[in-house]
């Protein structure tokens, strides 16, 4: 793997290597009046790095790139996520020519799923046309790719399309800061040099907490993390 390749490398107990100058930004959850989550408003792009490192311990005093507080701390980073395709750890939802797939374990509670009477009864009724144009946003705003939505006739997913980039999530209405959102297919790589199933949706841990490391399982909101 070469720098000029977009991955993300795991380092052992300590940050995520990011390689190949993939554009880093932060956007925030927008609600609603009723408090939904409808939207994606970016409020800030960093300047472009060939390669950088980004905090995985959520120690840093540099956040959201690496300080060294992982060694001080003593941080745990040990990789505890199954490793098959998401696919195998997925239920699935039927609707008439579209269906739906959801690996809850890997959900990052961004909640734009909820909406309009949430994404698992939509895919029922996908055949209305603005019932449909309405369940595949709220499917492609899910950043951890927890849900997916299929062709029947293909046989192939809905995805929005991603260029290759990363985004630092944060959540005002809930006054903590969330995952960081791997968009696009950029490889990550775990610390043993396995590379995990590559997708177009992926939320990595930047809190220190998940259970489902390096995976975020929305322990940010438990501990109301805040990167600062």
């Amino acid at each position: 793997m070469t720098e000029t390749e977009q991955s993300i490398t795991i380092v052992k107990n300590g940050p995520y290597i990011v390689r190949g100058s993939v554009p880093l930004s932060v956007q925030s959850i927008g609600v609603n009046d009723e408090g939904e989550a409808v939207k994606w408003v970016e409020s800030r792009q960093y300047p472009l790095q060939g390669v950088y490192s980004l905090c995985r311990c959520g120690r840093s005093k540099k956040h959201p790139f690496c300080d060294g507080s992982h060694a001080q701390s003593g941080f745990d980073g040990t990789e505890t996520a199954e490793r098959q395709p998401i696919v195998e750890l997925s239920k699935t939802y039927d609707g008439p020519d579209i269906y739906m797939t959801d690996a809850k374990c890997f959900c990052a509670l961004a909640r734009f799923c909820d909406p309009h009477g949430g994404v698992w009864n939509q895919v029922k009724m996908s055949d209305d046309p603005e019932i449909r144009e309405v369940f595949l946003q709220e499917v492609w705003d899910c950043p951890a790719g927890r849900l997916v939505a299929w062709d029947k006739q293909t046989g192939r997913p809905i995805e929005p399309h991603f260029k290759p980039s990363i985004v630092l999530i944060e959540d005002p209405k809930m006054k903590c800061s969330g995952p960081i959102w791997v968009r696009g297919g950029i490889p990550v790589i775990g610390a043993d040099g396995f590379v995990y199933e590559i997708r177009n949706r992926v939320t990595l841990c930047r809190c220190g907490a998940s259970s489902n490391k390096p995976f975020c399982d929305a322990k940010h909101l438990t501990i109301r993390f805040k990167a600062t």
